[in-house]
């Protein structure tokens, strides 16, 4: 037995180590040499400064032999099976590395754990162990970093937990919330159901004192600061969603359409303005409705029929494009079956295909060669297992620049994928690598880095941009190929340092390497004034006074030249200059109970809603909507032009929503529960005694109570498809965008 036990610890060995890259302005500017100055161009209709593709790439060789002495690598001589990453802090440098080796013996994770911490952006790490007491951390409770300030720091060891709270807390660390407001579920633990009957509760003081909400509970969900609760209504298995603006003080009910319990509603996502939430549709057809808010959350517009959303896996492919306001990419199910991509670009009031790109011919699933449209890979062609290393990718400081993995034909295709970049929000794209990649975007976009994945996962080459993805260069950051583990960079897109993670297999342990590449050295010089031009987001013809107007307003940004050697630095700031326009029927949604036809803006009547009155409840009251079909997006800015006549009429009747059964509501001292339940059962015995009938929702007493957690937060995460679930703007985590951790195993 100790012999087998040696072995596993042989073979389960893993050293990391680092990373190494290189380089100088001079080799720099030789390489980019070719490159020609792009601007003031109107051809493409995208802009004042013209963002077409380069042809003149020439291949430099200086790269290789510049870069060596910028190239940084560490070895972790410890037993470590994986690596958690977290980044501490904002533009400091600093990252903590949590090597993890753990062994199930009898049912029990044995194992050992180290801390090392970086101030350099990972070319070298001290041992700092011993600041956590040698204590052994499970891989799969890692690091989590308080959103409220990204220099807090907490790890779970998942033993001795000062409390049972933080001990069940531990999974849904990676959902932290702001103010330290946590909102959870309780529910009886055994044979009875539980969804329906749960109560919603929230504790502002990590459990010392918890206020019930609602009850009725089926599921819940957060995004931006809207509380969402689907409640179950008097018929059967059906229930309602209900919005809370206030953490669940008071509630309204969502004017979206009930759901059964095959059914589920999800929030894709939401902000201070609006929401976009997904409706299951009836039966198992793997799609559903998306509708759009307004600005309190309770009124909704049809945006998006048949959006791919899988019933079984939980997956969808809706992308916030965090480059450029009001663009969204996603993916619906064709009549045929076939899955396709569409964009929208002013928040789901319209969507179209997206564009093929000019340098590629369309594949064999289009039906007209010459006309067909580009498809984005995201998270449901990585769970059917395509070879998709990475999600769209897209940065706020990077305006404009999206880089994803796509097909050009009539739907998306199986065959493998290639590398696709817009510099213009989605409008336009072209190729810009063949088949699939992992790729981080750097200095603000002025930066894009690239590895290759390929079948055997081994590589000793990266490849960089600094033109937007126009232009590639390859430098051999090591001699012997490493098998690939992943790339870390510090998240926001403004370091110029990324690391390659890896390990060489030998034949008893494996042998991690970390090599980590500094930037600064390829492009020294900062930019200044000259390296910048204006563009005008959204354009599509500078001849119209409406040009580039979307949500109500232009706006022009300052944007890097692509022929420019310099970069933007970590204090570099997006510079816009925002135009209110006057409103057009594009500034609308239509209003509940209309919607638009496809490639049409004018909003029309449903069916089924013709001659009835527009009733719905707001704050309690039963209200009458008058309308002529249109109402203004959340968030738009536009003044005068097309206005329309939209009135609310008190009809001062109550319409009190009773599912969330208020009179039940209390606040509650934090107790164990024994006391729960001895308090039920005397409660009974007092209501039976005095004649009283009370339903208690908790039909099993004498049962333990089981607690099951979710956080405030402020950009809400992707959950099971069974959830009221909240997806991100960058949806299943890919830890490019707000993230603060990676984990390469």
């Amino acid at each position: 037995m100790g012999a087998v036990a040696g072995l596993l610890l042989l073979l389960l060995l893993s050293v990391f180590a680092v990373f190494d890259f290189q380089g100088r302005l001079a080799a720099a500017a030789a390489a980019a040499a070719a490159l020609e100055e792009q601007l003031l161009s109107n051809s493409n209709g995208h802009g004042l400064h013209e963002r077409s593709i380069s042809t003149n790439c020439q291949e430099r060789q200086g790269f290789q032999r510049n870069l060596t002495a910028h190239t940084h690598k560490y070895e972790f001589l410890d037993l470590s099976g994986s690596v958690t990453l977290a980044w501490v802090g904002d533009g400091t440098g600093v990252l903590l590395a949590l090597t993890t080796f753990q062994l199930p013996l009898l049912g029990v994770n044995f194992g050992q754990s180290r801390l090392y911490r970086s101030e350099n952006y990972g070319k070298t790490f001290s041992d700092i162990t011993k600041l956590i007491n040698n204590t052994f951390i499970r891989t799969e409770f890692g690091i989590a970093i308080g959103p409220e300030n990204s220099g807090k720091l907490r790890m779970n060891t998942g033993l001795k937990m000062p409390a049972i709270f933080l001990l069940i807390l531990a999974d849904s660390l990676k959902r932290w919330g702001q103010n330290d407001t946590i909102f959870f579920t309780t529910h009886p633990n055994g044979s009875c159901t539980a969804r329906g009957l749960l109560e919603l509760k929230r504790t502002d003081d990590f459990g010392r004192t918890f206020k019930t909400i609602g009850s009725k509970i089926y599921s819940f969900g957060l995004g931006g600061h809207f509380l969402f609760a689907s409640v179950m209504t008097d018929k059967i298995s059906l229930r309602a969603l209900h919005v809370s603006l206030d953490m669940g003080d008071t509630w309204n009910m969502v004017q979206l359409p009930h759901v059964s319990t095959e059914q589920f509603y999800s929030i894709l996502a939401a902000n201070d303005d609006m929401v976009f939430m997904h409706v299951d549709d009836p039966g198992d057809t793997g799609f559903g409705t998306i509708y759009v808010s307004d600005d309190r959350g309770i009124v909704y517009s049809k945006s998006l029929s048949r959006h791919l959303y899988t019933t079984t896996g939980g997956e969808t492919d809706f992308t916030n494009v965090t480059s450029l306001r009001g663009v969204y990419v996603t993916s619906v199910l064709a009549e045929d079956g076939s899955v396709q991509s569409v964009i929208t670009f002013d928040r789901g009031g319209e969507w179209q295909p997206l564009r093929k790109p000019e340098n590629s011919d369309c594949d064999s699933t289009a039906k007209n060669k010459d006309e067909c449209s580009l498809h984005i890979h995201a998270s449901y062609s990585i769970s059917q297992k395509l070879n998709v290393p990475m999600l769209p990718l897209s940065e706020p400081n990077a305006v404009g620049l999206i880089v994803a993995h796509g097909s050009v034909g009539d739907a998306i295709s199986v065959m493998m994928p290639d590398v696709y970049v817009s510099d213009d929000g989605g409008y336009s794209w072209f190729k810009a690598l063949k088949g699939p990649h992992h790729y981080t975007i750097l200095d603000s976009g002025g930066l894009i880095v690239a590895v290759e994945h390929n079948e055997y996962n081994s590589v000793n080459t990266i490849k960089f941009s600094i033109d937007e993805g126009q232009c590639w260069y390859s430098y051999k950051f090591i001699e012997k190929p490493i098998v690939f583990t992943g790339l870390a960079s510090e998240p926001g897109a403004k370091s110029m340092n990324v690391s390659i993670w890896g390990y060489v297999d030998l034949i008893i342990t494996q042998h991690w390497i970390s090599v980590t590449i500094d930037f600064e050295e390829l492009l020294t010089r900062d930019c200044s004034d000259d390296d910048y031009i204006q563009w005008l987001a959204h354009s599509s013809n500078v001849n119209d006074p409406n040009d580039g107007c979307i949500l109500g307003y232009k706006e022009k940004f300052r944007r890097l030249r692509k022929s420019s050697l310099c970069r933007n630095g970590h204090d570099y700031i997006v510079n816009k200059q925002p135009n209110v326009c006057q409103c057009t029927l594009d500034d609308y949604l239509c209003d509940f109970g209309y919607y638009r036809e496809e490639n049409s803006s004018e909003c029309v009547e449903q069916a089924d809603l013709q001659g009835h009155d527009l009733e719905f409840c707001l704050q309690g009251r039963k209200e009458i909507l008058q309308t002529n079909g249109y109402r203004k997006i959340p968030g738009d800015k536009c003044y005068g032009g097309v206005q329309v006549n939209r009135l609310v009429k008190d009809m001062s009747k109550k319409c009190v929503s009773n599912l969330l059964a208020p009179a039940e509501l209390s606040d509650s001292r934090r107790t164990s529960s024994v006391p729960i339940i001895a308090t039920v059962i005397v409660l009974l015995l007092m209501l039976l005694i005095l004649g009283v009938i009370f339903i208690k929702k908790y039909v099993c007493g004498g049962r333990f109570l089981v607690h099951r957690y979710s956080v405030l937060q402020q950009h809400a995460e992707s959950t099971t498809a069974d959830e009221l679930d909240t997806a991100a703007v960058t949806n299943k985590p890919e830890y490019h965008d707000d993230s603060d951790e990676d984990l390469l195993e």
